[in-house]
């Protein structure tokens, strides 16, 4: 099947520099959620995938594209077709012509219409289904509103026949009655739609050219046409503009909400949740209010997730309990370890069994063994760390010598005193206990206490006093000149 998404729009009500279809919803651009949708639909064994049409920003569309198939290598299947003066539905259809295999059917769906699901669509097609060509239906996917206003109307005949699509601004006040709305997405045989988008013409209070119209061209062919409706209203829904983009995201993220309290997760509040991307948990999780959830994460089996938590693309394990407002970014957590209030873990961050990350604690590519403690106001980058270690307050691994990272070894059973800087390249042996606020430069022996400290001293010293400066003296008033000018203000 060839899919068309037309995206060449502007969206002048976005008031934005950014192209319409590249507004992002629930993380993605609304475009993105098109296009997965559509290689899904097409499967994996499609030769060709879908083609969009671009229009208004197309460089940056295209870059996006670009982007995309970097990362996912199905999007490399989709190409372009520029639409370079915007002139209607019909009009942007005609640029793919070219490019559409006429012995199977067109799917025409739209960049700015985000959430329609591949089940519906499968549905439409399969309305489609049957003899190919010039012999085939077209599928129409309509959608009754109780206030259809801004919508083109279905208008069928006594039997119940589609007969035309009537615009809103070419409506009759009888037609704009009608609760049927047209979606825009549908299904046709392709190579009449050669034949219907040729015959087209912009006699309309647009002056642009509908693809709305071929059907009516369907209509005095014979083609069959045939509706069905999604099981949802959002699905159909399109975006004009941010207040549009911000229901429509609240919608979303309900649903999402939805699934994970079907599939046994507690939310404390489903409509304060954001998931921007997949979000896979075990049994018995908890999430509390305000969490944001970006890439793929994952929460094995009883992890609790306190308020106002950022997750990206980590792997959280069983029994995990992760306190308020911790930003955790490409990380892996063990089983029972405890993480913040106000943790960060960055990119590499590997973690093992029950291990305690605590408040104003960062780490950064570094492995840490089980039972290992950093519970105050430290840093540990580029490190690896041994089991049963206790990193006190205000200790930091100097990794950066302003050129190169180097690593710091810290090995089992270590206790590290609070305020402790270790600069790498440096390794600290098995069972050694470092003194509070040692600078250490060189190797620590396992087993002994190793201190680097200045001999505290005590000296006679008095602490400077802060100078007051003198007040402006005060200025003398001539009472005589002074008594001249009120008689001469009387006067």
């Amino acid at each position: 099947m060839n899919i068309v998404i037309l995206a060449a729009g502007q969206g002048k009500r976005m008031k934005s520099a950014l192209p319409k279809v590249l507004q992002t919803l629930a993380g993605k651009p609304l475009l993105q959620h098109v296009l997965n949708t559509a290689l899904d639909l097409q499967g994996k064994s499609a030769k060709t995938g879908p083609i969009v049409v671009v229009g208004h920003g197309a460089a940056d569309v295209k870059q996006f594209l670009q982007i995309a198939s970097e990362q996912d290598p199905s999007f490399s299947k989709v190409s372009t077709v520029l639409q370079a003066e915007q002139k209607g539905t019909g009009h942007a259809l005609l640029q793919a012509l070219p490019k559409l295999d006429v012995n199977e059917p067109t799917l025409v769906l739209y960049g700015d219409v985000p959430l329609t699901s591949k089940k519906t669509l499968s549905k439409l097609a399969k309305l489609a289904d049957g003899v190919r060509g010039q012999d085939s239906a077209l599928a129409l996917l309509t959608q009754h509103l109780s206030d259809p206003t801004g919508y083109g109307r279905i208008v069928r005949d006594i039997d119940g026949s589609v007969k035309a699509i009537v615009e809103e601004k070419d409506a009759t006040p009888a037609q704009k009655r009608i609760q049927e709305i047209n979606t825009g997405i549908m299904v046709l045989p392709t190579n009449s739609l050669k034949k219907w988008l040729k015959g087209l013409r912009a006699s309309n209070a647009q002056g642009e050219y509908y693809l709305t119209d071929v059907i009516a061209m369907a209509v005095k062919d014979g083609v069959p046409i045939r509706t069905t409706q999604a099981d949802a209203e959002y699905e159909t829904v399109g975006v004009n503009s941010r207040d549009q983009l911000a229901a429509l995201e609240r919608v979303h993220q309900l649903n999402q909400a939805n699934i994970l309290m079907d599939a046994g997760v507690s939310l404390a509040d489903p409509a304060r949740i954001d998931i921007r991307g997949s979000l896979e948990c075990g049994t018995d999780v908890f999430i509390d209010v305000g969490c944001v959830f970006q890439g793929r994460v994952t929460l094995a089996s009883g992890t609790k997730v306190g308020p106002y938590c950022i997750i990206r693309n980590s792997v959280i394990g069983k029994g995990v309990t992760i306190h308020p407002y911790s930003h955790i970014d490409g990380a892996k957590v063990g089983p029972s370890s405890l993480i913040g209030p106000y943790a960060r873990l960055r990119p590499g961050a590997d973690l093992a069994n029950d291990v305690h990350i605590g408040n104003f604690v960062e780490v950064k590519n570094s492995k840490i063994a089980a039972n290992s403690k950093a519970n105050h106001l430290a840093y540990v980058g580029d490190s690896i760390v041994g089991s049963r270690v206790n990193i006190g307050a205000g200790t930091i691994t100097c990794n950066y010598d302003g050129v190169n990272k180097h690593q710091t070894i810290i090995e089992d059973d270590v206790f590290i005193g609070s305020d402790t800087q270790l600069v790498a390249p440096v390794r600290v042996g098995r069972g050694a206990t470092l003194g509070a606020g040692t600078t250490l430069t060189k190797d620590a022996p396992p087993n002994q206490l190793t201190v680097s400290r200045a001999k505290q001293i005590s000296l006679q010293w008095q602490r400077p006093v802060k100078k007051v400066a003198p007040k402006p003296a005060a200025k003398k008033i001539d009472k005589k000149v002074s008594a001249k000018k009120s008689v001469k203000a009387k006067k």
